[in-house]
């Protein structure tokens, strides 16, 4: 009778010890969208194109980060060697986008490269920030590079004058269409859309959250702003890099598209579910509608 009540007590015992074991924790993703675009468009409101007021990160999609502003986007794309953002925002802008990395739980030693859209202050600004923090490898494009490495915006830049020097930068590497940047796991792709600026890349990569990967694309501002003297007109070989430029993005594979200022993309919207957040025909509405400015520019230059 002994020996049965022990074998009783030891085969509870086998039962209990699996029953008892605290079951793998799975990580849930920092700042998902789901959760996150709602606090985004909470904290920005109708303040969405002010550069330097603080916004949360939100998890766009697997490791694509938006760490920016209310009014500036900064991508940040987390690898297993290491991590790559693009743009930098403001020189203030760059603390807030520091800030938003260390919410995240990355460290800033671990970002590797630094990628730009275009050179104007409110993008670029902050690089020399960010490399002083991170020692990070700067990359741009070959019209860019003086820009970047001076401060000061070039002469052919068709808002040249309008904006203020910012501080200087150290370009470590210079890339051209169809370049890519390799880091572990990632790999991104440079276009070369020149009209803005001069040197404005476009950036495209893929992203994935578990079997589900989108190919993301950075598209940058292209909107045919300059100062008033300035017609683009007058400049028939930058003109057709420009359209150039805007084809490439139009016929880029594109399933979520992002953009230098957030609400040029529709951002707030998309990330609360107003608009959807993946949409294969994104990159070429976008293309389509920043066409149809160019035209109605070079139409009332026609006038004049």
């Amino acid at each position: 009778m002994f020996a049965s009540a022990f074998a009783l007590a030891l085969a509870l015992q086998q039962v209990a010890i699996p029953l008892g074991k605290t079951p793998r924790q799975i990580e849930r993703p920092k700042a998902p969208i789901e959760e996150s675009g709602p606090q985004w468009a909470a904290a920005c409101g109708d303040s969405t194109m002010e550069w330097d007021k603080p916004a949360p990160p939100v998890r766009i999609h697997g490791n694509t980060y938006l760490v920016g502003t209310c009014g500036i986007s900064s991508i940040l794309i987390a690898g297993e060697d290491g991590h790559v953002l693009i743009d930098s925002g403001t020189e203030q802008g760059a603390e807030l986008i520091v800030a938003n990395i260390r919410a995240l739980g990355f460290k800033l030693k671990d970002l590797r490269f630094l990628l730009t859209s275009h050179e104007h202050f409110d993008h670029v600004g902050g690089m020399a920030r960010l490399q002083q923090l991170t020692g990070a490898t700067l990359v741009t494009s070959a019209a860019a590079e003086r820009v970047l490495n001076t401060g000061v915006p070039g002469a052919d830049d068709p808002q040249s004058g309008m904006h203020k020097p910012f501080p200087a930068a150290n370009v470590g590497r210079v890339v051209g269409d169809g370049s890519d940047v390799r880091l572990g796991n990632i790999r991104i792709f440079a276009m070369a859309t020149p009209g803005h600026t001069p040197g404005a890349l476009s950036w495209r990569w893929e992203s994935c959250d578990g079997g589900v990967c989108r190919t993301m694309v950075y598209a940058d501002s292209l909107s045919p702003i300059s100062r008033d003297d300035y017609r683009f007109s007058d400049h028939p070989e930058y003109l057709a890099a420009y359209r150039a430029g805007i084809v490439k993005v139009a016929s880029s594979r594109c399933e979520i598209l992002l953009t230098p200022h957030p609400s040029a993309s529709g951002m707030k919207e998309r990330m609360t579910g107003k608009l959807p957040l993946f949409d294969t025909e994104g990159c070429r509405k976008y293309a389509t509608a920043v066409g149809k400015r160019l035209d109605e520019r070079l139409a009332r230059e026609s006038v004049k």
